[in-house]
Order: C-alpha cells, then sequence, then structure tokens
C-alpha cells in the first residue's frame, strides 16, 4: 500500500474515532460489581492455519438439579470444527481497546429478520461427546449423555486466526442448515478481552478485530443463525478509559452491522451481563452506545453466559434494560440458562460453585413477552477453573450438575 494511501486509511479511522466518541457520552448510573460472564464455552477455534474444527467449552457449576421439562428442540450435531479455546472470564477489569466504527452498509434501510426456527442445532464436536464417546462403560456415561450432551448448545469462535474462521463459521452454520436448525455461534475475540482476566485475549486491536468480524460473516450463509456477540463485552466496559470504550462500542455496532448485512436471516444479540451486575439504565445506555437499539445491528441482548442467576431474574432484569433501552418492539433477550437451575450463589462465587444445576434446556419457545428464547450458551460440564483446568471438561462436576 503507498503511502499516501496508508496516511488516508490511517486519517480516516482516526476521524471516526473521534465522531464515536463525541457522540458516546457515558451515564454514571450505580453499578454491581460482579464477575465477568465467561469461563467456558462451546469453542469453535482454529489454530491459524485452517485447521476446522470446533469444540465447545464451557464452564462448570456444581451440582444440579432435574432438568426442567422445557422441551428443547432436539437438534442433531452441529458441525463446526476448531478445537476451544475459551479460557474463563469473571471479572470485571481491565483496559481493553475499543475501535472504529466503520460501516457495513451506507444503507440505512431496515432488515425484517425472518422468523427463527424453532429447532435449535447441536453440534457433533465437542468435548462432552467427546468424553461420552470415549467412556462407553462409565457408570455416569447416560446421565451425562442424556441431560447435556444430547442437548444444542452453542458453538464459541475464541480465537484470532483470520485465515480459517470463515470455514469454521461456515461449517456450522451449513450444517444446521442442512438439518433445517439454527445454530448458535458466540464470535468472542474484542480486543482486550476481558479486561485482561481469565478469558483475556482477542484480536491484537479493532481495526484487526473489525476485519475478523467481516470475515466471520462472510461465512454464516442465507440460513437462520443466532449470533451471541461478544459476551462481557458492553457489561465490563466500565475497566475501559472513555476513549477506548466509544471505539469499543462503535466496532460492536459495526459488527451486528456487518452480519446482519451479510446474512439477513441471523439474529445478533448483544451483551446485556446479568441481573447481579449493572443496573438497568447503565447497561442500557452502554448497549445504547454499542448499536444495541439499532434494527440494522441488533435482535435485542443476551444476559446470564456462564453465570448462575435464576431464569425469573434474569427475564425481569432483560425487560427492565429493554424497556431503557428502547428501539423496535421486535427487540427481546435471549438467557443463557445451562447452569441456572438453583439460582447464583448467595456468596457471589462464580468458579464451578458447589450446589449448581442444570437449568431450562434449550428452546426458542419461551411463552414469555419479549424472551426470545432459553439457550445453552455455557456447555455445562466444562470447568471454570477450580474443579478441572479451565475450560476442560470435568466428567464428575457434569455428573453433579446433571444428576
Amino acid at each position: 500500500m503507498s503511502g499516501s494511501r496508508a496516511q488516508r486509511l490511517s486519517a480516516r479511522r482516526t476521524e471516526r474515532r473521534r465522531a464515536a466518541r463525541r457522540g458516546t457520552m457515558v451515564a454514571a448510573a450505580s453499578v454491581v460489581v460482579a464477575v465477568g460472564t465467561a469461563t467456558g464455552m462451546i469453542s469453535a477455534v482454529g489454530d491459524g492455519h485452517g485447521a476446522d474444527e470446533a469444540r465447545p467449552e464451557v464452564s462448570s457449576s456444581p451440582r444440579l438439579e432435574p432438568l426442567p421439562a422445557v422441551p428443547p428442540s432436539p437438534s442433531p450435531s452441529l458441525s463446526a470444527s476448531p478445537s476451544l479455546s475459551a479460557s474463563p472470564s469473571p471479572t470485571a477489569g481491565p483496559t481493553k481497546k475499543a475501535s472504529p466504527e466503520p460501516s457495513a452498509s451506507r444503507t440505512t434501510k431496515q432488515r425484517r429478520t425472518a422468523p427463527v426456527s424453532t429447532r435449535l442445532y447441536r453440534h457433533p464436536e465437542s468435548r462432552v461427546l467427546d468424553w461420552v464417546r470415549a467412556n462407553p462403560d462409565d457408570p455416569r456415561r447416560a446421565v451425562i449423555e442424556s441431560r447435556i450432551a444430547d442437548q444444542p448448545a452453542a458453538v464459541w469462535f475464541t480465537d484470532y486466526s483470520p485465515e480459517s474462521i470463515t470455514s469454521r463459521v461456515r461449517a456450522v452454520a451449513s450444517g444446521g442448515a442442512a438439518q433445517g436448525r439454527t445454530p448458535v455461534l458466540v464470535p468472542y475475540a474484542i480486543p482486550d478481552r476481558d479486561c485482561g482476566g481469565h478469558s483475556q485475549g482477542g484480536a491484537p486491536d479493532l481495526d484487526a478485530y473489525d476485519a475478523w468480524i467481516d470475515r466471520f460473516a462472510a461465512g454464516l450463509g442465507s440460513g437462520e443463525v443466532i449470533v451471541i456477540l461478544e459476551p462481557d463485552s458492553v457489561a465490563q466496559a466500565g475497566c475501559l478509559p472513555a476513549g477506548q470504550r466509544a471505539d469499543r462500542f462503535a466496532s460492536l455496532a459495526r459488527a451486528g452491522r456487518v452480519i446482519k448485512e451479510a446474512s439477513p436471516r441471523a439474529r445478533v444479540y448483544f451483551d446485556a451481563g446479568h441481573s447481579g451486575w449493572n443496573a438497568p439504565a447503565r447497561q442500557a445506555g452502554w448497549l445504547r452506545q454499542a448499536g444495541a437499539a439499532s434494527a440494522a445491528s441488533s435482535d435485542g441482548v443476551f444476559s446470564n453466559v456462564s453465570n448462575f442467576h435464576s431464569t425469573a431474574a434474569e427475564i425481569s432484569y432483560d425487560r427492565a434494560v429493554l424497556d431503557v433501552l428502547g428501539g423496535p418492539s421486535s427487540l427481546g433477550a435471549v438467557i443463557d440458562t445451562s447452569r441456572n437451575g438453583n439460582g447464583a450463589p448467595a456468596d457471589g462465587a462464580w468458579c464451578d460453585p458447589a450446589g449448581r444445576t442444570l437449568g431450562r434446556a434449550p428452546t426458542l419457545g419461551t411463552g414469555e413477552d419479549r424472551i426470545h428464547g432459553y439457550l445453552w450458551v455455557k456447555l455445562p460440564g466444562e470447568s471454570d477453573g477450580c474443579r478441572g483446568a479451565p475450560g476442560t471438561f470435568t466428567p464428575s462436576y457434569a455428573y453433579d450438575l446433571a444428576r
């Protein structure tokens, strides 16, 4: 690239960031300090050289009670590729950088998202499935298989590997389309991820992240997909200086637009943290800056990812956030119910806390106004780092959650 062209591009990025900052005055509402969301998840991670194999990575939560009878529409396998690579992230910390607000499309027309299928897709590659296949005689196998391995769960893309991200996303999206089922995908590569906590990492900077999102979106195809856009990226943004926060929000808004432009049947949900974290007004103010109130970028918010708050608490919280957020009446919320059967520990413990159980089974038919789905974003049985190494499948923990 010529020097003059590089200078022009740099000037444009600088101006976009300045413009984004001018438009983002963060309202100081009270915030409930809480643990960050993720610690394990179904992850589609690659080695950066085109290897495609996606594996769920889940955070654990000790003992679970019986799985609530909310029929998840079973969904056979999800086909992704990568291996997993998402480390836990329960802290609300340090600073992370955010980027410009490149617009995916200059058109302001609102795209109507087609109704999502009620059947969710289960990826055929995950750590729990690996364990089930490798341990046919283990006495815990039947419970773990029926209660956890057979449930559809999200596929995470946690590594920054531009060379393989499109093909890995395509593998999952096409697998769901072939079965007429809806896959849930989690891009998790925002720069300064987790404020330097357990799940630190991500793209080297926001310009690189923007380009990565372009490649992520290119793999989505034309089928129905649900995208859980960057857990912790908004709720944890208080760790960033105001300018970096504005840049991050601009990149998130852009990411939502790019995804929906590339895949009109994609539904994109933005990070609302959870009911024990930021006050609804504070969270909604940040979400608005991140593009979550615009139909061009968003279908609503997600909450409780890798956490344990009760479904009732999350429904109330999400509705409060949506009320303050504004935007189209079609905006709604999806809730991670994978480990919230007994609610959150009173002491706020987040690392494989004892006494937790599986929550409502994954479904897109909740019967609740403005609640679009109960999803298993975090795969039960993968440790937060206390019952086993972070992100690894721990059968004793999975069994406690599922029995």
